[in-house]
Formats: structure tokens, C-alpha cells, sequence
């Protein structure tokens, strides 16, 4: 008996009696449903606003990263579980891998990043300040702060652990609380993902929820700090859009939605070059994985026309060799579609193709490998082309989501992109080329229609990620219809979930909202040097005003003969005087190495090391004779949790560092990285 999918709402898990049964892509065996039970999601939202957003924001950006790193770690001891129920999805062991491994990564990439570039606290100074007064006492900065809303997140069927991960990561560092509703179809893999997470207990009460079946009246009750993430067909994307509870409301909502992605081989490609045959294996590779239901697969292949054939050969001849059927038996490359309904789709979308093109390559006499495979959702690969790619309207309009893809010519490069641009925007699209002037031309112009563009050739290739994998790093989204949403990128996602506020005041206003020292606020002067300031002392603000040096001519030479920049401006008397300076004058540099000359602390303390420069300017020469001085405050602190039991620890520190003149005017400007070693507990 096949057991009934739960929902987890208000903190009690939901469901005893079966509804919709959920099958074995494979061989069709009923392997869940979901409940027939009705939701209170009037309970979900009060639980998520009360529970979720007091337990997420008690604690801050620091210590939500090192959750995401300590859930990762143990979904990926946990992995297995997952996998054994992938394999009911149709997914090859390799496509699980994608699916379960890349969610988990991508909670490890955003603990990183939420380490890397977040502050402490909950609030992030964007900035840079802004004067808005002559004198110096009104100015005005950005700040991104928690909505105090409710993300919820509708999903795929086609990514049921990934698409969940990779949204829950960043709005959870943001102070998010995630009412997660994957598509019913796989839902047993996300319910099943999220038990595990339930059972680590490493998320605050009420920071996730899951809703098996039906949204039911959810998105009627959402308010206007809320946000609704979608992933699925743009067709679903567009009606969700315009939900009259949306509008009214103004509720932020973002769309990754289905799109027909291109890949361009290059004209200066010939079948003998090795970026021909990247070309084909990136294809092939688009549509066999996960059986081609990814919303970043190859929809069409654009080649040269003199290319048309020999492409179309070599396609045909690599995808009639994939050996289709049970992932579960050793040699078998491409599972089933997710359901017999995705199937029946599927299979209704090639014959809307095929009125503007001729299929080269069907499923029509499929062999499938294993016994349980008769009852199973399989399409074979289907390759077609459409030999006139600017008539086949079909082709730019209809997505197959499975491995279904269209070959077409193009005469030159500039058609190229104007075929591509007929799609109406996509997620990625790949230019094969061996030549940098023409991805350039390629680039330039289509990234106006794609979010993501590869430029693919024979250097890059043995570490190239490939075309259908979305990165944290990178943006995952595109104009048009790809839906014109903003996932991934970065630091980027977890500002989308924030609220940015611009803010106007005295500097010392400001620095007191965005908790970091701004210039012209007070500083907190002191007999104690700063770098003598355990972490957990050091006050914001807390400062230090060097002694004076003098610059000699003796300091620039010994400096130039130190370093070897013997910059005529340096040390050619005639050629400085001539110049818009009028004199000779000290390297930048020098002046950055006289000033930590200035304000370090030499002998050993709690600053362990010097990391980087952020934000350096040199803003007004320094001359033979002129007098510098430096001012260092502590900036801005963050603590980083200490990973090992009896560590003291250790935070970073940022430090603004201004190096005046004689004349009160700055002359370098910069922020200084240290680490610095917490107090060891007594």
C-alpha cells in the first residue's frame, strides 16, 4: 500500500487520507498520494508571521549561513534516502545527482556567501553616503533590510529537492520564512527533503512549510511585504502575475519560466575543429539529461546552412545510440518523463513542431531496456529541423519540455541572432565559436534577449559547467518569456528578498541606522590603540588620529628603488613639472604603506592578519615637502561563529582609513580588512 504525502503547516505534519495517486515513472506502480485533507492557510501565514519571522530574525545574517552550512552537511549524510526515491521520477542516478547534490550545494554556496558578504546584525548599509548639504551634516545612503513577509515558493516538478533548495537558501539568509509548494507530480521527493530538514532541527519554528496539493486560498491572503516565487511553464507564470490579490497588493513576484534556449554554432566552425564536436556533445547532453525536462535545455540548434547536414548526421547518430529505459540497470543513459501525463504533453508538442518541420529522429520504434518499463512514462530522443527557421513559427513558439530538440540553418551571424531573438526571451543560450570577436558581436547583441550566455570553445571546455547548469554565482532568470525573474547571482538573490530604503540624516544618524561608522559621525577616541581590541571590545567608531610624517624626496626614491616603478612622475623633474600637477610627486602606493606605517600596532595583539583593501582612492597627489596623517575607526564588525568547540573564535573587521594633508584635504581614501581573535571564555 503506498503511503500518503504530509504536509508540514503550523509545525504538525498533515495528512492521513489519500487523494491523487503518484506514480513510478518508470513502471507505473502507484508509489504515493497526496492527502485529501483541506488546509488552514489562514494557520500557515499567522505561524509564519508569528513563529517564523520572530525565530528567523532573533538571529542574524552570520548565524543564518552557518545553519544553511550545517543542513547542508547533514542533507548530504542523509543523501541516499533522497536518491532512492529520485529513481521513482524517471531520473538516472546522474540526473539525481543534479537534482539532490546541487540543491545541497547550492545551501553550501549560500552559506559561503552569506559569510563572505554579509554583515552582522540584519541590516545591510548599501550605500556608498551621499552628500546632500555643503557642510557636511546632512547626507543620505541605502539600507536593505528584512520585509517581515512570507516567501512563498511554487516549484517545478522537474527539480523537486533543487528548485526548493535553491530559493529557501536565499530568502532564508534574508530572514524569510518559506511556505514551499512543489508540483504534485514529484512532490514524495520534496516531502521527503523536507522531513529530513524537519528531523535536524536546524531551522527556527515556522521558517519552513510544505503544501502537498493544492495552494488553495494561500495567494488571496498574502500582504504586501509577501513575496511569490514561481518556477514552471510560462503560461502558469503569466496567470499567476496578474492573481487580482497580487495587484492589489503590490506583492513582489518573481518568474523563472520555460523557454526556449538556443545554442549557436559559430560560422568559423568546421566539422574537422573540436568546437564542432563540442557542439554536438553539449546538445545531446541537453537533450538526454534528465530526460530533457529542464527549463535551461537546448530547444533549438542553430548551425550555418552549409553546416545543416553534417550537423544533423552527427546529431542524429549520437542521440539513436542513447540506450533508453530503468536507470536502475547498469549501460542505460535517459530515464522516463516525471508522469504519463507529461508524457501524453510531450508527445502532443512534437506533432505541433512537426507542421514546420521534418522529424529526422522519433521515438517510433524505442527500445527500452528493463522488464518494468511497458508501463512507463518514455519518450525517446526526437530530433527535427526546420529548414526555413524564420517560417517555422512553430519552433520559436512551442516548447517539448522533454528530450526534444530543433535543428535550423541561418545564413550568417547578425541572422543568427535574429532567429534566436524570435524565442521572445530565454533563460541561457550557448555560442560555440573559436573566434573572440565574434562572441563578442554574438554577446553583445543577444544578451539583450537571454540571462545567461556561454561562450563555449576549446580552452574553456575541460572545466566548462555547460549550458543547463544554473550556478549560485550567476543569475538564473531572463526576459520575456523566460519570465523576466532574478534567481541565483549571488549575493543578488538575497538582496531581491530584502526591502531597500534609502535614508537621509546626519552622518551620525546614519551610522547609527546602518550600524557602521560613517564619516563626520563622532568617534570614540581612546588611550588604548584599536589594534590592541580583542573583537569582542571594539566598539564601532572606536578611533585612532596618527602622528604627522613629512615626505622627503629621499622617501620616493627609496620606495621606487624598493618596488621598481620608476614612473616618470615620480623621478622626472621636467616631465612632472609639465604635467597637470606641476611637480614631482610620492607613488600611491608608498602613501598607502606610510600610512599603515602611521597607524599599526607592531607588537603582537588580537589583529591575526591584514586581508584586503576595499573602496582605495588616491584623491589628491602628495608632493615633496607635503605632511601626511592618517585617521583609522572601526567601521563596521562582523562575527564570524566559531566552528570548533573551545575556539575563542575570531571576527572580521572593517576599518576606514582617511590619510589627510597639511591642509585638512584627503588624500587617500580606503577600507582595511583584518581578522581579529575574539576574548578567550574565562
Amino acid at each position: 500500500m503506498s503511503r500518503v504525502l504530509q504536509s508540514w503547516i503550523g509545525g504538525r505534519w498533515i495528512g492521513a487520507a489519500g487523494a491523487i495517486e503518484l506514480r513510478d515513472a518508470i513502471g507505473g506502480e502507484v508509489v504515493a498520494s497526496t492527502h485529501a485533507e483541506a488546509l488552514d492557510f489562514e494557520q500557515a501565514l499567522a505561524h509564519a508571521r508569528t513563529s517564523g519571522l520572530a525565530g528567523t530574525l532573533a538571529i542574524d545574517f552570520q548565524q543564518r549561513a552557518a545553519i544553511l552550512r550545517a543542513l547542508a552537511k547533514y542533507l548530504g549524510e542523509h543523501k541516499e534516502s533522497l536518491y532512492a526515491q529520485s529513481a521513482w521520477t524517471g531520473a538516472t542516478r546522474a540526473d539525481g545527482w543534479i537534482d539532490i547534490e546541487g540543491g545541497i550545494g547550492t545551501l553550501a554556496a549560500y552559506a559561503g556567501i552569506g559569510a563572505a558578504d554579509l554583515p552582522s546584525g540584519n541590516v545591510v548599509h548599501e550605500g556608498p553616503v551621499v552628500p546632500l548639504g555643503r557642510k557636511g551634516s546632512f547626507a543620505g545612503t541605502h539600507i536593505l533590510v528584512p520585509r517581515r513577509g512570507v516567501a512563498v515558493h511554487i516549484n517545478a516538478f522537474n527539480f523537486p529537492v533543487w528548485g526548493m533548495l535553491e530559493k529557501l537558501a536565499p530568502s532564508f539568509l534574508a530572514g524569510m520564512p518559506c511556505i514551499v509548494k512543489p508540483a504534485t507530480a514529484t512532490s514524495y521527493l520534496t516531502e521527503a527533503c523536507v522531513r529530513l530538514i524537519d528531523a535536524s532541527g536546524l531551522l527556527p519554528a515556522g521558517a519552513l512549510q510544505l503544501v502537498i496539493g493544492s495552494t488553495g486560498d494561500l495567494l488571496e491572503r498574502l500582504e504586501a511585504a509577501d513575496m511569490v516565487t514561481f518556477t514552471g511553464s510560462a503560461a502558469t507564470a503569466a496567470k499567476l502575475r496578474v492573481h487580482p490579490n497580487l495587484v492589489r497588493h503590490a506583492v513582489a513576484f518573481n518568474a523563472e519560466a520555460d523557454s526556449l534556449n538556443c545554442a549557436i554554432l559559430a560560422p568559423d566552425v568546421a566539422p574537422e575543429d573540436p568546437e564542432f564536436g563540442l557542439f554536438i556533445d553539449e546538445v545531446v547532453r541537453e537533450v538526454t539529461v534528465k530526460a530533457g525536462q529542464k527549463c535551461t535545455a537546448i530547444r533549438r540548434a542553430l548551425v550555418p546552412a552549409s553546416r545543416l547536414d553534417a550537423v544533423a548526421q552527427a546529431l542524429r547518430a549520437r542521440l539513436a545510440a542513447i540506450v533508453v529505459g530503468d536507470p536502475a540497470l547498469e549501460g542505460v543513459q535517459m530515464g522516463a518523463l516525471a508522469s504519463l501525463e507529461q508524457r501524453r504533453d510531450v508527445e502532443a508538442q512534437i506533432a505541433r513542431l512537426r507542421a514546420d518541420a521534418e522529424l529526422v529522429l522519433g521515438d517510433a520504434a524505442l527500445a527500452l531496456r528493463g522488464e518494468r518499463c511497458a508501463g512507463g512514462a518514455f519518450v525517446g530522443p526526437s530530433l527535427l529541423v526546420a529548414r526555413n527557421a524564420r517560417t517555422a513559427v512553430a519552433a520559436h513558439e512551442i516548447e517539448a519540455f522533454g528530450p526534444v530538440t530543433t535543428l535550423m540553418p541561418y545564413a550568417d551571424i547578425d541572422d543568427a541572432v535574429d532567429i534566436a531573438a524570435l524565442g521572445q526571451g530565454s533563460l541561457v543560450g550557448t555560442v560555440v565559436t573559436r573566434t573572440p570577436a565574434i562572441a563578442a558581436d554574438v554577446v553583445r547583441q543577444a544578451a539583450a534577449w537571454h540571462g545567461r550566455l556561454l561562450v563555449l570553445d576549446a580552452s574553456c571546455a575541460a572545466e566548462s559547467t555547460g549550458h543547463g547548469a544554473p550556478l549560485a554565482p550567476l543569475k538564473h532568470g531572463g526576459p520575456g518569456r523566460a519570465g523576466g525573474g532574478e534567481e541565483l547571482g549571488g549575493v543578488r538573490a538575497v538582496h531581491h528578498y530584502l526591502q531597500r530604503a534609502a535614508v537621509q540624516g546626519s552622518p551620525a544618524m546614519l551610522a547609527a541606522v546602518s550600524g557602521e561608522y560613517v564619516r563626520g559621525a563622532p568617534v570614540i577616541e581612546s588611550d588604548v590603540h584599536p589594534f590592541r581590541r580583542y573583537f569582542d571590545d571594539l566598539r564601532i567608531g572606536e578611533s585612532l588620529l596618527t602622528h604627522r610624517r613629512t615626505v622627503g624626496e629621499a622617501d620616493i626614491v627609496n620606495f621606487g628603488c624598493l618596488s621598481g616603478d620608476f614612473f616618470y612622475m615620480h623621478f622626472d623633474e621636467e616631465a612632472a613639472r609639465a604635467s597637470q600637477f606641476g611637480k614631482r610627486i610620492a607613488h600611491g602606493y608608498f602613501v598607502l604603506s606610510a600610512a599603515a606605517g602611521l597607524f599599526v600596532s607592531p607588537s603582537p595583539g588580537p589583529v591575526l592578519a591584514n586581508y584586503g583593501l576595499d573602496t582605495l582612492r588616491f584623491v589628491k597627489p602628495v608632493g615633496i615637502g607635503d605632511t601626511i596623517q592618517a585617521r583609522l575607526t572601526c567601521k563596521r564588525k562582523i562575527d564570524r561563529p566559531t566552528r570548533r568547540p573551545g575556539d575563542a573564535g575570531q571576527g572580521v573587521v572593517a576599518w576606514d582609513v582617511q590619510v589627510t594633508n597639511q591642509n585638512g584635504e584627503t588624500v587617500a581614501s580606503y577600507d582595511i580588512l583584518t581578522l581579529v581573535s575574539k576574548r578567550a571564555s574565562e
